[in-house]
């Protein structure tokens, strides 16, 4: 009895302090606020006039925050070669290895802001339903807590030593979009319901019997 107790208590310590971590950063974002992550935005080591372009439509979108969390789509088309610009890195290697650099070393960035992807794929072909005049080689999506959190980790001193690595290797477009609904793979669902079925009947048949 009390060793059950003991796990319960443990698992509840262990959950709680997850759902801190997976809703860090609440609340809407401060005027005061946008501007500090502007102003470190600002010194990104990217091509100027694209960091100028950026914040001038980041800001709005800042402006309008909610307060809850962020999909953001990550559409990518890598350079034939890597691009060379003032301030952007060194680096040997292809535009997808200078990507791949980018994301390894962002990975614990994202984590500690309680971000992470929760789609990676590659486009089977361009658009089918009319003619295609965008296409893009990947895509992914991350989640983000907030508007605060996705600016919180652009504008950390880690993710301005990284950026570059991205930007000399992809175009890329940023879509943030809000979260409607989230369907899990169906499968993993009416897995969960029969193990749960199986465990509420387990436990009702040791009752009887007890």
């Amino acid at each position: 009895m009390w060793f059950e107790l003991f796990v319960a208590a443990a698992l509840i310590i262990l959950y709680v302090a997850f759902w801190v971590w997976h809703s860090q950063g609440g609340g809407k974002l401060t005027e005061p606020e946008i501007d500090t992550y502007i102003a470190s935005i600002e010194k990104l080591p990217l091509p100027e006039k694209a960091v100028q372009a950026f914040i001038a439509r980041l800001r709005p979108w800042a402006e309008a925050d909610d307060g809850k969390p962020v999909y953001m789509f990550n559409l990518m088309n890598f350079f034939p070669k890597l691009r060379t610009f003032a301030g952007g890195p060194e680096f040997q290697g292809t535009p997808k290895q200078a990507n791949a650099h980018y994301e390894k070393g962002l990975t614990w960035l994202w984590l500690s802001h309680a971000s992470y992807p929760t789609f990676v794929g590659v486009p089977q072909a361009g658009l089918v339903n009319m003619e295609p005049e965008r296409t893009w080689e990947n895509m992914t999506v991350v989640r983000y807590p907030n508007r605060r959190t996705f600016l919180k980790l652009i504008s950390h001193p880690c993710y301005a030593r990284l950026a570059g690595y991205k930007f000399i290797g992809v175009e890329l477009d940023l879509v943030p979009v809000s979260r409607r609904m989230i369907i899990p793979d169906l499968r993993w669902l009416v897995a969960g319901a029969f193990a749960i079925v199986f465990l509420l009947i387990g436990w009702l048949h040791a009752a009887l019997v007890a």
